[in-house]
């Protein structure tokens, strides 16, 4: 059980928030018009209202995180709440596309305590395509298919397994590293990123959104044409836009934390269950008789589930479930949480949208809360690209929602049964006996492998957008080497620029290929068009994929103009999107220290070498 910030608890399926400053759908009362960008994507545009105060921790494009500076109004096309791993992520999307994009966040630094270490398969070959994992150990393609053991409710044997020419399935990274490295992306593409600020309100217009926020010496407020929330488990901006969810109370109590045992070696690493609940152990390396623990008691909810729990509480709990006394010195952090398990019923309201623990939260068993948020913010960050920029098709926003909730609730459900086997019930045995021998087959084949794909998200299938779909369509294209007329690449390389690819190889009919080709040209300004050797593995010679590497269409389905018409406006282009002139006044930053003037449209995300083959990608994206 990796640990998790304490999620709420409270019963009640489903509920609704109340909302005191948000409507939540276009046409609501007390309108706002948010400023767009100018042409060429710049920075968030800040001015110093009268009234304007200095926010402590707050920096922009050239400013040093927890540097005061004065900001009064921020102007953006996109505001996005929350600097934990998945608002940067979200963050670092949207610049690459050349949206002017600003992060408010509570912190005003980076938490070193531990929370979330792993980044399962799906995760790991989303990021890696999107450039994200370099210079990240375990982040690069491996020659040959590889496999990692993993565990299911407590019991080893899972293999997760990842094809060749894919990263390892599972990468362990802790989440301050992962905050760490994509607040530093997010900076040189230009995201103004304000620290030390705590929202008080959210209203949205039929334009845009308005998002205020309070620091120790006053209030600032952004203005932009949409806003994410992912700003948690106790997500404020999903309360004040009053997103019902659905909730499944708390039936366990679990303690984490990292201590030093007064006899080092006292408790052995790894999964431990007695009649009276489990015990997860870590040794801390570099850290003499450092443990990093966690408990579980499935009794029942504890009762002072918001108190914060003590050293002794974490003792006397260890001692009832081993039926000994572990004597513990000193703990560098504590920490309490449940079973408690929300999903909101949908992910969008109106020009609000959630991502991350946000929009839901799950027991944390088998690491896949982290995974989740990632693959939320690499489904939502193109769309809204496309969405601000004006080259989105109609209802493609909706398409988020449409395909992350659904494997939201089934990461909820899955954790619900691995709990379930973890009960210490004996009446469970024959049940905990059966899955210790289906896991023992190992090999990443049958039901183990339907175990794993299903903790890896690697069994994800999109609903099909086209009415006529390819059994292809919504599946991943796994990496592939391609031959193209500039050389040797491969499918992860060529979506590292973030365009959607329409892959066309030189095996196929030549009358199709044509046909193809004339059908793609109305959008080719946001696709990029590839012919490949007649050797590469393509599905009927002909592909759609999506900047997420999921496919959008392949050859046998019906028209190919409906896919992209599906996806894309047609005569839309990452460089001149439609846009509303800009309306911020003032647009100056006062930064307290640090030099550089990147913005979206000079700084692409995606760069880097191994960037692709090909042409160069306009608009911000590289």
């Amino acid at each position: 059980m990796p640990s998790a910030p304490t999620a709420p608890t409270a019963p009640g399926s489903p509920t609704a928030p109340t909302a005191p400053t948000a409507p939540t759908a276009p046409g609501a009362p007390s309108a706002l018009t948010a400023p767009s960008a100018p042409t060429t994507p710049s920075a968030p545009a800040t001015s110093s209202a009268p009234g304007a105060l200095t926010a402590p921790g707050v920096s922009g494009t050239a400013g040093v995180s927890g540097e005061p500076g004065a900001v009064g109004v921020v102007g953006a096309q996109v505001v996005v709440v929350g600097g934990g791993p998945v608002g940067l992520l979200v963050a670092c999307e949207l610049a690459g596309y050349g949206v002017r994009t600003v992060v408010v966040e509570e912190r005003e630094g980076i938490s070193a305590r531990p929370k979330a270490t792993t980044l399962h398969a799906r995760a790991v070959q989303c990021l890696v395509r999107r450039g994200y994992l370099a210079g990240v150990a375990g982040g690069s393609s491996a020659p040959v298919a590889t496999r990692c053991a993993f565990h299911f409710a407590g019991m080893p044997g899972l293999a997760v397994c990842a094809p060749a020419l894919e990263p390892p399935p599972v990468l362990k990274c802790e989440q301050e590293q992962l905050e760490r490295h994509f607040e530093a992306r997010a900076r040189a593409a230009g995201v103004v990123v304000l620290r030390g600020l705590r929202v008080t309100g959210v209203r949205q217009g039929p334009d845009g959104v308005q998002v205020t926020a309070r620091g120790r010496q006053g209030q600032v407020t952004c203005t932009a044409r949409y806003a994410v929330g992912a700003d948690g488990a106790r997500s404020t901006v999903r309360g004040l836009a009053a997103f019902a969810c659905r909730t499944y109370p708390a039936t366990v109590s679990a303690l984490a934390g990292d201590v030093r045992l007064a006899q080092p070696g006292a408790l052995r690493p790894g999964w431990h269950r007695t009649a009276t609940g489990w015990i997860v152990a870590k040794d801390i390396p570099d850290v003499p008789g450092g443990v990093r623990l966690r408990t579980l008691d499935c009794t029942g909810a504890h009762r002072g589930r918001h108190l914060p729990p003590t050293l002794e509480e974490l003792r006397a709990e260890v001692a009832r479930i081993t039926g000994r006394d572990v004597p513990m010195g000193q703990a560098r952090w504590l920490s309490r949480f449940s079973d408690f398990s929300r999903i909101t019923l949908s992910y969008r309201a109106g020009r609000i949208l959630l991502a991350g623990d946000a929009a839901h939260v799950h027991f944390p068993v088998g690491g896949q809360g982290l995974s989740a948020g990632v693959l939320d913010a690499l489904n939502l960050g193109w769309k809204l690209a496309l969405a601000v920029r004006g080259a989105a098709a109609p209802g493609l926003l909706d398409t988020y929602d449409l395909e992350r909730r659904p494997a939201a609730q089934r990461v909820i459900d899955n954790t619900r049964a691995q709990l379930a086997l973890m009960r210490p019930d004996t009446g469970l045995d024959p049940l905990r006996t059966l899955f210790g021998e289906l896991l023992a087959r190992g090999g990443g084949g049958g039901e183990n492998g339907v175990l794993a794909s299903m903790v890896s998200a690697q069994d994800t299938v999109l609903p099909p957008r086209a009415a006529d779909p390819s059994p292809w369509e919504g599946r991943f294209l796994a990496n592939t080497e391609l031959t193209t007329a500039q050389g040797r690449t491969d499918v992860i390389r060529l979506l590292a620029a973030g365009r959607p690819l329409l892959l066309l190889s030189d095996g196929a009919d030549s009358a199709d290929s044509a046909r193809w080709q004339a059908q793609a040209r109305p959008w080719s300004g946001l696709l990029r068009v590839v012919r490949t050797g007649a050797d590469s593995a393509l599905p009927g010679g002909a592909v759609l994929v999506r900047p997420d590497g999921y496919v959008g269409w392949a050859a046998g389905a019906g028209p190919l103009t409906a896919a992209l018409g599906a996806y894309f406006r047609e005569g839309g282009s990452w460089e001149h999107g439609q846009r509303e002139p800009d309306t911020t006044t003032g647009t100056t930053i006062s930064t307290g220290t640090g030099t550089g003037t990147g913005t979206g449209a000079d700084v692409g995300v995606m760069a880097g070498a191994g960037a692709g083959v090909g042409d160069a990608v306009p608009g911000g994206v590289r």
